[in-house]
């Protein structure tokens, strides 16, 4: 795992950033011209599309490493892939729920345990080397803003839910809590352990690198 971020090279000279957004922007639209909700999906890609905007503005004044480049390439296509459908109807949660015989369609709890795991790294190099904080805050700080973005994101869902969809059924099927009270704390306690897992990992092969 490097932690090191590229060179200032132009972006038409980075084959693999190239490969990313070809094959990440066909599966986008690949999903939108698929969904059966479009509503949905649209609601959905907010998300994505915002973390574009970042991505693309920000590319020439800070530059993430390939490592994190792969990492939220990955994170992407698993939050498109569940905006093609209601989480709660993935086609990919539903073969795991038939094939273990779950009481539930876990695809939801994979994005938010992905969020943690894959975007916690990258984040620690934004700190690290865009604020250069101390190095025990650069591998801190990620765990504590992904337990933060995770609550912020389920009050947002929750507004979503109400405006767009007045409540009701509608809106519990957008919030994918099938019937599970304790979804949102869920949500959260698995972003903050994927997010956890990863700085630990980070931080021990540092470590052991340094030896």
């Amino acid at each position: 795992m490097t932690a090191t971020p590229n060179a200032q090279k132009p972006y038409l000279k980075q084959p693999l950033h190239i490969t990313y957004s070809v094959l990440f922007l066909a599966f986008w639209g690949y999903t939108g011209l698929t969904t059966p909700d479009l509503e949905n999906w649209l609601l959905e890609s907010t998300l994505t599309l915002s973390l574009l905007i970042f991505l693309v503005a920000f590319y020439n004044i800070f530059r993430f490493s390939d490592t994190s480049y792969t990492l939220i390439f990955l994170f992407l296509l698993l939050h498109v892939y569940g905006s093609q459908y209601q989480y709660a109807d993935n086609p990919f949660g539903e073969w795991l729920k038939d094939r273990y015989h779950l009481e539930r369609n876990h695809y939801d709890r994979f994005v938010h345990f992905g969020f943690g795991l894959l975007l916690a790294f990258p984040m620690h190099e934004v700190l690290a080397y865009g604020f250069k904080v101390s190095r025990f805050l650069s591998y801190l700080l990620p765990v504590e803003f992904t337990l933060s973005l995770s609550a912020l994101y389920e009050l947002v869902e929750w507004i979503v839910a109400e405006w767009v969809y007045g409540g009701g059924e509608q809106g519990m099927d957008f919030l994918g809590m099938q019937g599970d009270i304790w979804d949102a704390q869920k949500d959260m306690a698995l972003a903050f352990t994927g997010a956890f897992a990863v700085m630990a990992a980070a931080l021990l092969l540092r470590r052991w690198r340094q030896k």
